[in-house]
């Protein structure tokens, strides 16, 4: 399982994604984190359709996006969007 956060530098709700996701990562073992910068990679935000920051996707074993949001999630919402992301 993925979970990807595309942010920018000067989004002061970015940062609190990053941390939310940390958190919830904990509970993830298998999990990874992925960021990537609107500025510094914005081809990739392109190829991801991203129109706001902070966006998270997740995305199951396979690579299939499973789950996208934007704004400030809480750990409950991550973790209950990554059950989607669990192998059947």
């Amino acid at each position: 399982m993925e979970l990807t956060l595309v942010s920018s530098s000067f989004c002061g709700a970015c940062a609190r994604t990053r941390s939310v996701l940390a958190d919830a990562a904990r509970f993830l073992p298998d999990a990874t984190i992925t960021e990537i910068d609107l500025a510094q990679d914005p081809d990739a935000a392109e190829a991801l359709d991203i129109e706001v920051t902070p966006t998270v996707i997740i995305r199951d074993a396979s690579g299939s996006e499973v789950f996208r949001a934007t704004g400030v999630p809480t750990v409950p919402q991550v973790l209950t969007a990554a059950v989607r992301a669990l192998p059947a």
